[in-house]
């Protein structure tokens, strides 16, 4: 019985440790960015209908080395544009998403990736690539 919960517990632990922690409160991102000094990932995407939105958060987003790296230096923001009703968002959220739309993705492009500091002005912006989790951090970094 022992054994079964500490099995539990170990495996709880390291999903806990490679989930990415999404924000979906872009005003409390914005916030936690300027308490920790760290720059806010917006991404940009369809997660039930845009290939390759999917592409990007399964090559991308949810590998073990990306979470790490995102955890350390970034505030990471999803902001989600579903079609099936079983994943719709709250309006409450659906109305913040789309007021970032018009404000940073004006062609509405998905995926797209907007770079933004501490303080919510755009540094740069890119969107899905075929690379490694390293190489699209390189790619976050230098803008």
């Amino acid at each position: 019985m022992n054994l079964k919960i500490a099995i539990l517990f170990l495996f709880i632990g390291s999903y806990t440790m490679y989930s990415q922690n999404w924000n979906t409160n872009f005003d409390d991102a914005k916030n936690l960015a300027l308490k920790e000094n760290k720059n806010i990932i917006l991404v940009f995407q369809g997660s039930d209908w845009c290939a390759p939105c999917i592409k990007l958060d399964r090559e991308i987003w949810s590998t073990p080395e990306f979470i790490k790296y995102s955890k350390q230096h970034f505030i990471m923001f999803k902001a989600d544009f579903p079609r099936k009703s079983k994943n719709r968002l709250t309006e409450k959220q659906q109305i913040q998403n789309k007021r970032l739309m018009e404000k940073y993705n004006k062609p509405g492009y998905f995926p797209y990736v907007v770079v933004l500091n501490k303080k919510g002005e755009v540094l740069g912006n890119t969107g899905y690539k075929k690379t490694t989790p390293s190489e699209y951090i390189k790619i976050l970094i230098s803008f």
